[in-house]
């Protein structure tokens, strides 16, 4: 089964031993960032320092000025954690020890473009922003992403690219210091705090029959119950709203995530070469948020070459694109392997003979630059033992 193992190019840049290091570990791939959100990350074995911090979202490279000349909203670079072509420079040592490099794309996630352009971000019910949470709905929005993702896929060296949330993002993130635990929501409260109320989506909600304000008062009536702890957990979306305004509001967003991606994938083939590989880091659920965009399983396989599905926890998510598969599409199961991150390295074997069991094809790790020593020795015989 073919495994990738997620890296930054900090991880690699500085770090002569890296990349064989890498290679040891019987991978046959790397999903190296070349667009990423803002992080602090770990470097356990790296000469030179032990902790880098990307202070806001931005592109691993030196981005072509000709394409982003004269527009507003255009990608970040990066300061002093990635320097340069970062992303150039690690895939090709990685690609000089032997290993296929693809690249991984970060899209609808930026708090720096919120922050500096406020209105391009989700507005829920109640009037606040997340400036985390660029709107897909809104046309410059939906440029900046697909332009992004031409881009950053398509680097010299990459054999294929891995598209992270290209769909809605939500409330559901971790943000800076986060305090948003204390109400246990359910999915389906999740999913209201998450609708946004931006122009672009008012215009859609009005497209669908519905009047916005109306709607957000809907949204803030049914989650009255959530914040004074009358609601079950498990209370359904339709149960919460109704049945007609779900049914709307799911309606609308699922076509603006849908044509999103259909605009991302064919804008990488695009500018990609014959046989570039393009994947989505996705759920099965349609109205999820987040780095793993809620899809329709029969949609994104007839769309993209497949995908990268969250397994850590049980690989149950891998099941609805098993039942959509058709012949060629990928199904890599994403398991994390960093013990202090909630992975489970010493189960990995096992894991990955379940993953395979409901369908999986492909393997995926995250993140190789992030784990111990101990934890990499689990992996590399586990991997070894996955064949």
């Amino acid at each position: 089964m073919k495994t990738s193992a997620f890296l930054y190019p900090w991880d690699v840049v500085g770090d002569p031993d890296a990349a064989a290091r890498i290679a040891d570990l019987g991978v046959q791939q790397v999903t190296l960032a070349a667009a990423y959100h803002s992080t602090r990350a770990l470097t356990p074995r790296h000469p030179r320092h032990r902790i880098v911090t990307a202070q806001h979202a931005a592109v691993l490279y030196e981005v072509d000025e000709e394409r982003w000349a004269g527009r507003e909203l255009r990608p970040y670079t990066a300061g002093d954690w990635a320097v340069g072509d970062a992303y150039g420079e690690a895939a090709a040592a990685l690609t000089d020890a032997g290993i296929e490099v693809h690249s991984w794309v970060v899209l609808a996630h930026n708090s720096r473009l919120g922050a500096e352009h406020p209105d391009t971000s989700v507005v829920n019910a109640y009037g606040d922003r997340y400036p985390w949470a660029p709107c897909i709905a809104q046309p410059a929005v939906r440029a900046l992403v697909t332009d992004l993702a031409a881009e950053a896929a398509t680097r010299p060296g990459a054999r294929g690219t891995e598209l992270e949330s290209c769909g809605w993002y939500g409330l559901a993130h971790l943000h800076a210091h986060d305090k948003i635990a204390g109400m246990g929501l359910g999915d389906a409260a999740q999913y209201l705090m998450s609708l946004c109320f931006c122009p672009a989506c008012h215009d859609g909600y009005a497209q669908q029959g519905l009047e916005p304000n109306l709607l957000a008062a809907a949204v803030r009536g049914a989650l009255e119950p959530v914040w004074a702890g009358a609601a079950p957990p498990d209370a359904g979306i339709e149960k919460l709203l109704g049945a007609e305004l779900a049914a709307a509001t799911e309606d609308f967003r699922t076509r603006t995530a849908r044509t999103l991606q259909e605009a991302a994938v064919a804008a990488v083939r695009a500018a990609a070469p014959q046989g570039f590989q393009v994947l989505l880091h996705a759920d099965p659920v349609a109205h999820h948020c987040g780095a793993n965009a809620g899809v329709d399983p029969a949609h994104i396989l007839s769309v993209a070459d497949g995908v990268v599905v969250p397994c850590t926890g049980g690989p149950r998510l891998l099941e609805p694109f098993a039942e959509q598969r058709v012949d060629g599409a990928v199904l890599a199961a994403n398991f994390t392997v960093v013990s202090g991150m909630g992975g489970s390295p010493g189960t990995l074997a096992d894991d990955a003979a379940r993953a395979a069991g409901l369908g999986a094809t492909q393997l995926r790790l995250y993140h190789a630059g992030l784990a111990s020593d101990g934890d990499l020795a689990l992996v590399s015989d586990a991997v070894s033992r996955v064949g």
